[in-house]
């Protein structure tokens, strides 16, 4: 699939700048962009959503001593 953007001038030549030193296309290093922003996305969406969904959090000294850790 082809999307079209418009870049202010300076993150395009930053952009260009990256892609030839990483001998990557601007097409490459757009779509590398997308992908971690998005798997950033998605990890903080799974983060909040744990938290929401957690009765009762635990310490870490609580987790050891129920697992027998504890020194």
């Amino acid at each position: 699939m082809a999307i079209a953007i418009r870049l202010p001038e300076e993150l395009e030549k930053e952009l260009s700048m990256v892609a030839k030193k990483m001998r990557r296309s601007k097409s490459f290093m757009v779509r590398e962009a997308i992908s971690h922003y998005l798997e950033d996305i998605r990890d903080y969406q799974e983060a909040t959503d744990a938290l929401k969904n957690t009765e009762r959090l635990y310490s870490f000294e609580e987790v050891r001593k129920e697992l027998g850790l504890d020194d």
